[in-house]
């Protein structure tokens, strides 16, 4: 999943880019307020986290620059603003969850699955068609009742992507999109070999191959 990140602390960013790429996301970090919007106006996100004291355009600005245009995204409000009224604001103003600095990046996560699933309307962490079950918590997948296996960060992202949405075809492009953020080195052939790892771990039918045009995973019968 793709993860816009909107941060103007040089070592809070960082950090928040290494953790949130060991968790399988995709992420793109703006630094501030005005590149945030504008970045958004031509690039889907699965998630926004945001910033309040932020240069160009504040956070708040931000949040309603993207309700007003009706953008679903989920977001998290991200920051060191502790008063009742700037997290009142925040919520009323369109973000799912208000986050305050310092945080347990474990705690930050689980924040953000709930925020995902519930723009999915998914009440656990885990996603199923009837065939294959993958933990969003533990990345683990098992097809059926069988035993559960450990995927790779990037085998990860494109079967996540794929159960987000079982019986729609995702093509290489989409794909890419999903996995690999602004700057990561895309090998021409990296997401069938993806594809193939995860079929190896999973079976050769739980992927559909959809000559020409992509990928997808059968939907829930």
């Amino acid at each position: 999943m793709r993860v816009l990140l909107v941060e103007d602390d040089v070592m809070i960013g960082n950090a928040l880019c290494s953790a949130l790429k060991e968790e399988s996301y995709a992420v793109d970090w703006m630094r501030n307020g005005l590149s945030a919007v504008q970045v958004l106006s031509c690039q889907h996100y699965d998630l926004v986290l945001l910033d309040l004291g932020l240069p160009g355009k504040d956070g708040l600005d931000v949040l309603r620059c993207i309700r007003m245009r009706d953008n679903p995204v989920p977001l998290l409000i991200v920051t060191a603003r502790d008063g009742v009224d700037d997290r009142i604001l925040g919520l009323d103003g369109g973000a799912d969850d208000y986050i305050l600095k310092p945080f347990e990046m474990r705690e930050l996560l689980a924040r953000m699955r709930v925020a995902i699933r519930r723009k999915g309307g998914v009440a656990n962490s885990e996603l199923s068609n009837g065939i294959i079950t993958l933990d969003q918590a533990t990345r683990e997948a098992r097809v059926q009742q069988g035993k559960g296996v450990q995927l790779s960060n990037r085998e990860f992202a494109v079967l996540q992507s794929l159960m987000v949405r079982p019986g729609a075809i995702l093509s290489r492009s989409e794909l890419e999109d999903r996995v690999y953020g602004w700057g990561d080195e895309v090998e021409s052939n990296a997401v069938e070999f993806l594809i193939h790892g995860l079929r190896k771990k999973l079976g050769n039918t739980v992927i559909k191959n959809v000559r020409g045009v992509g990928w997808m995973v059968s939907k829930n019968e």
